[in-house]
């Protein structure tokens, strides 16, 4: 099932809350079994892969409930239902999200202090209806969603570029990626390109030790993103790697790999490795080949050890 996002959390998080204090872990692995989320699903990472989803947006859905002054926070790890909470709760309340909560004037200045920090500017009623229109997704699933998105925007124009250099500087371009992945070691020398005539089929060569007792070959092929890859491609490359007695090697295209291209690689003894064109964009921006860094955000978060007990 879906991850409930953190507005849906926000009322069964209240109803948890008790005068007692309560520990967020406990917190979280009590609406998991609330939601009968599965050990799978409870574990499921966000992008960053640095903390669980659930348990995010979980603790998101307390930092709103707090600046409403729904919940209290006693010590670290722990909170309480406040009397604006319980008084909230006996009104029964279907689902509290962020249009309820701005009913409350320590949410609405927490948002104005948040539209300041952007840069926003408009009148209180604007801010109110912003916040009640917020999206699903907790900030930092924002940012990432974002992030992913100048990613894709990026790696298409990435592909736009390599689609426009001379077939040299192609052939190039998949040797300097094989080397910056650390096929070859970190010798530049270890990778060559050969794109000549009488090449045999094979574009490009990786050294993967000093003496060159184990070799890559490389074959680049760069076509147009409608144009489609089939398997007699592969099976011509498979040949050609026989003529140099290997056994493996990599074959790159800029468009796509037919489902029988693919299966023809899988099946056979040599070991053939298949990247299209979004492969290829997707692992130039990860080695920083023909792409640099452009503007660094730091997202900072509290000390809980310099805060610690």
């Amino acid at each position: 099932m879906p991850i409930p996002d953190y507005q849906s959390l926000m009322l069964p998080v209240l109803r948890v809350a008790g005068r007692e204090a309560t520990h967020v872990a406990d917190c979280i692995e009590r609406l998991a079994k609330e939601f009968t989320l599965t050990e799978e699903e409870c574990g499921r990472l966000m992008p960053t892969g640095q903390q669980p989803l659930f348990a995010s947006r979980v603790h998101w859905a307390l930092t709103y409930l707090a600046h409403a002054r729904l919940i209290q926070r006693p010590r670290r790890g722990y909170f309480t239902i406040a009397e604006r909470g319980q008084a909230l709760l006996r009104e029964s309340p279907v689902q509290i999200n962020n249009a309820l909560l701005t009913r409350y004037e320590e949410f609405n200045e927490w948002t104005r202090r948040n539209q300041q920090g952007r840069g926003a500017k408009g009148s209180l009623a604007q801010g109110r209806a912003e916040m009640a229109e917020l999206p699903f997704e907790i900030p930092i699933e924002r940012a990432e969603a974002n992030f992913r998105e100048l990613m894709a925007t990026l790696q298409d124009d990435l592909l736009d570029r390599v689609l426009q250099v001379t077939p040299a500087f192609f052939e190039a371009l998949i040797v300097d990626l094989l080397v910056a992945m650390g096929y070859g070691g970190s010798r530049k020398e270890a990778g060559r390109t050969i794109g000549r005539s009488g090449d045999g089929g094979v574009d490009g060569v990786i050294d993967e030790d000093p003496l060159g007792l184990n070799v890559l070959y490389v074959q680049a092929k760069r076509y147009q993103p409608e144009v489609s890859v089939g398997r007699p491609a592969v099976q011509a490359f498979a040949g050609s790697l026989d003529g140099v007695s290997a056994t493996k090697g990599v074959l790159v295209t800029t468009s796509k790999f037919t489902r029988d291209a693919r299966q023809y690689a899988e099946r056979i003894q040599k070991r053939i490795i298949l990247i299209d064109g979004a492969e290829l964009t997707r692992l130039l921006t990860q080695y920083n080949v023909g792409v640099r860094v452009g503007v660094v955000y730091e997202l900072k978060r509290i000390d809980e050890g310099y805060f610690g007990d």
